[in-house]
């Protein structure tokens, strides 16, 4: 198995904090990330590939070629506070050895950049969800559960699948502290709303103002992405196919 690194700068960063944002349940994750580098202007620093991701390019319009790929982002803070690793891709691996090998590797370059704290993000699929929806946690301990209880979460209590809760449980292996954050959310399309609440609350732990006015251009740029990508389907080709293929019961 291959697992490529691509770094294009080490950044001194001071007691950074990685944030987890790959794209999963109701797609919390993906555009909470897309939408901090964006709002923050992160600098990419470094490129992951691994041979666990699909194996395929999406052309473009012009001729190019896209694949899938996971990148790290690095915020500074100007008040001194602790800096932020932005973990952002279109995919994660399709085995599990992939996705061990492919969070092992992240956590390889960001302990050398000196983390010791890890945040995933994520969606908790619902029948129906509230305006307001709830907000679970797990931690890697019992002081980081409190501090997440504070952000008025409810203790997560079942299975975090994926990248989210497999972060969470290498991280305690390598003795690193850090909680996952999981929104409600009605499945498998973006969520601009479970992202905002995730925001606030990354925002109220972080002591960041994070701004949330452009949170529905971030939810519609990675419903666009992922599209084309073939994750998630247009949802207007999948209306009218069904109204065509219903048109024989009028």
């Amino acid at each position: 198995m291959v697992c490529t690194v691509e770094i294009y700068e080490k950044p001194k960063l001071n007691n950074p904090i990685l944030i987890e944002g790959l794209p999963g349940i109701g797609f919390v994750a993906n555009i909470a990330a897309l939408h901090l580098i964006n709002e923050l202007r992160a600098r990419r620093f470094a490129r992951v590939v691994s041979a666990s991701f699909q194996d395929f390019a999406v052309t473009t319009e012009t001729g190019g070629a896209r694949s899938p790929m996971n990148e790290l982002y690095y915020y500074k803070r100007e008040n001194g506070g602790r800096d932020l690793i932005i973990w952002y891709g279109n995919t994660q691996a399709l085995t599990t050895f992939g996705q061990y090998e492919l969070c092992g590797k992240v956590l390889d370059i960001v302990q050398e950049l000196g983390c010791r704290f890890v945040i995933s993000v994520g969606g908790f699929k619902k029948d129906k969800v509230k305006p307001v929806p709830a907000i679970y946690s797990a931690a890697t301990d019992q002081e980081t559960i409190k501090e997440t209880l504070d952000l008025g979460t409810k203790i997560m209590v079942g299975h975090i699948f994926g990248i989210a809760g497999l972060l969470i449980g290498l991280g305690r292996l390598r003795n690193l502290r850090g909680f996952a954050l999981l929104v409600d959310t009605l499945g498998m399309h973006p969520d601009a709303n479970a992202t905002r609440h995730a925001l606030i609350a990354l925002g109220k732990y972080l002591n960041l103002n994070i701004i949330l006015s452009r949170l529905d251009a971030t939810a519609d740029q990675t419903k666009k992405t992922l599209e084309y990508f073939g994750l998630i389907k247009n949802l207007a080709k999948e209306k009218k196919k069904e109204e065509q293929q219903m048109r024989w019961f009028i």
